[in-house]
Parts: structure tokens; C-alpha cells; sequence
């Protein structure tokens, strides 16, 4: 049941995001030879007006194959006879697709269970908070200059900034005061410790605080993309730590595993919020400005538009194949990295 529960939500996902390129390019009068779902041989396809809508064998991926995307076409419909900017709403549509489907996913999600404000509990005895005089109530407003709308964005920033001074702002009976909190090390915890407590109520709101709070759990997940990605690059994390297909479908196995004895309420909303990390981290991952990405894609096209000049298609071409091969190595690394975490 987990993984056909993985797999749905990869598929829908990606059709999102795939649906982003489809739209944009039907409303600039692109022709999309075939739209597809899964990578592989075809095992059912559907041809109506000029498209091809198929499902391929393997459930990852997606494609929107549009006329004159990678090659040279003279079709008035072709991507490359289009204009620029026609071209760069195409290529960014995929990922503006995947944070509108987090941002619509998080409005229900905190529809039903709330959200976790960052109001504190108490402080630990022995701990900056309460040497800086913090106490019960307090509302952290930012964190070197950080906004800061939920209680996980507390620990995730001292996770993310080990052992760093932080410049709090928190709010007291309409009052702010500003301190600054220098975390220590907990060894039952193996972890940097301002000496915040919370007892993580989550609190309800009307529909117009959803609306707000889920721009905010969006852009929560995106922050959380990105420093995850500046770890791995400053070598804090190292890629033995990525997980690809199989180390996500595990994953949300083991969520679904640890949820379904609490009821199927508790596994929607894990699978909810699961969906939302998954969806978010697929935008930011495509807007990286990587070869082979829609990132990659935007980059050629932004200096297009600057130069007023179309960059040789052979040369980009070239950029792209390099990108793809690179792009297949690390996915086939990390996918034989996830199936040995399986059995140790």
C-alpha cells in the first residue's frame, strides 16, 4: 500500500509540474508533439488534435515534448520560433506549477490541523534564553533578521546555523525586545540548544490566516530546500546522505507505516505534508541554474534576452547532453546509495 501510495503521489507531482509547461505552451501557440507520464517505452497513448498524451512504463518522471524544443523545426508552431519571453514563461511554468500545488496543499493541510506559532512554553535552566530573561509566552518574531512564522523554523535555523550567535527579536504584550542568544551544546541531545521550550499547540485561524500561513509554509520549505543544498555544497552533509526515487518512496513508506496505527486521518496529513516537502523541493531543485534543468533552460534564454541574440542551438544543445549525462550519473549514484541503505 505505501508504494502505490509513493508512486500516486510522485505521478501527480510531476503531472503538475509537466501540466505547468503543457498550459503555457498551448497559450503561446506551441505545438506539444507528446505529453507524458513515467519515462520508458510507451504502454498507453492517445493521440488528439496534435498531441500525443501517453503513460510510459516507469512511474517517475514526466515529459511535455514540445515542437522545435532541442532542434532546429520551421514550424510556425515550433518552441524556438517563439519569443523570448514566450519561451521563458514555457520553461518556468514547471516549477511555478510545483509551489502553487505546495501553496494550495499547505492551505489544507493547516486548514486542519493549525499552526505551530512560535510561542514559548519556557526556558531551560542553565541556557541563554533564560540568562537573556525569555519566558512562557514570548513571541520569536526573527532570527538574524529572518522572519520567523512557525516554531519549527526555531530549531531548524540553530540546526542549519550549529553553534552561531543569534540576534533574537520576540514579542512581549505588544512589545519587542531584541537579545542575543549564543547556543550550547546538549550531549543527550547531540544537539546546539538555545533553551526554548514549547509544548508545539498548533492554533486555527480563519480562512484569510490559512491563505497567509500557507505563503509562509511554502516559503518555509523552499528556505529549508536551499539551506539543505548549502549544507551539502560546504561539504556539512555529504552526498551519502541525498536520497533519490527509492530513498523517498522509503521514506514515505516508513511515515505511512508509523502513521496508520493513529488512524487514516493521521496518515493523510502526513502524506499531505509530505506531498507539500516533495512539491516544493521539486520547484526549487528545477530552477537551479543547471544544464538539462528548467534552471539550466532559463539561464540560456535570460541572456538571450539581454543580448538580443539567440545563442547557437548546436553549442546550447551540447550544454544540455553534457548536463543529462551528468545529471543520469548522479541519479543512478544516489539510487544504488538508497537501495545499500536498504540493507544495512
Amino acid at each position: 500500500m505505501n508504494i502505490i501510495i509513493a508512486i500516486l503521489m510522485f505521478s501527480i507531482i510531476i503531472l503538475f509540474h509537466e501540466l505547468g509547461h503543457f498550459l503555457l505552451a498551448k497559450a503561446n501557440g506551441i505545438r506539444v508533439n507528446e505529453f507524458s507520464l513515467g519515462l520508458g517505452p510507451t504502454i498507453l497513448g492517445i493521440t488528439k488534435g496534435e498531441t500525443t498524451y501517453s503513460i510510459k512504463l516507469l512511474p517517475f518522471g514526466g515529459a511535455c515534448m514540445m515542437e522545435g524544443e532541442d532542434a532546429d523545426s520551421e514550424d510556425d508552431g515550433a518552441f524556438n520560433k517563439k519569443s523570448v519571453w514566450a519561451r521563458i514563461s514555457v520553461v518556468a511554468a514547471g516549477p511555478i506549477f510545483n509551489f502553487i500545488m505546495a501553496f494550495f496543499l499547505a492551505v489544507i493541510l493547516i486548514s486542519c490541523i493549525g499552526v505551530d506559532k512560535p510561542v514559548i512554553s519556557g526556558v531551560m535552566e542553565g541556557y541563554s534564553a533564560e540568562a537573556a530573561g525569555m519566558q512562557a509566552g514570548d513571541r520569536i518574531v526573527e532570527m538574524n533578521g529572518k522572519n520567523i512564522h512557525f516554531y519549527r523554523e526555531v530549531s531548524m535555523y540553530t540546526y542549519f546555523h550549529e553553534g552561531e550567535n543569534v540576534e533574537v527579536v520576540y514579542e512581549r504584550d505588544g512589545e519587542r525586545y531584541e537579545t542575543v542568544l549564543k547556543p550550547m551544546y546538549d550531549e543527550e541531545s547531540g544537539r546546539y540548544l538555545m533553551g526554548i521550550i514549547t509544548n508545539n499547540v498548533r492554533e486555527k485561524g480563519s480562512f484569510l490566516s490559512n491563505v497567509k500561513y500557507g505563503v509562509h509554509e511554502v516559503g518555509y520549505w523552499i528556505w529549508t530546500t536551499l539551506e539543505s543544498l548549502k549544507m551539502l555544497v560546504t561539504g556539512q552533509v555529504g552526498v551519502n546522505e541525498m536520497s533519490g526515487p527509492v530513498g523517498i518512496v522509503k521514506s514515505i513508506g516508513d511515515t505511512y507505516d508509523a502513521s496508520v496505527s493513529d488512524g487514516y486521518f493521521s496518515v493523510f496529513i502526513n502524506m499531505l505534508n509530505f506531498a507539500i516537502l516533495l512539491t516544493a523541493n521539486l520547484g526549487v531543485m528545477n530552477l537551479l541554474p543547471l544544464p538539462a534543468l528548467d534552471g539550466g533552460r532559463l539561464v540560456f534564454l535570460i541572456i538571450e534576452a539581454i543580448r538580443r541574440k539567440k545563442i547557437n542551438p548546436e553549442k546550447e544543445g551540447m550544454v544540455h547532453f553534457v548536463g543529462i549525462v551528468l545529471l543520469m550519473g548522479l541519479m543512478v549514484f544516489v539510487m544504488f546509495n538508497d537501495i545499500r541503505k536498504l540493507f544495512i
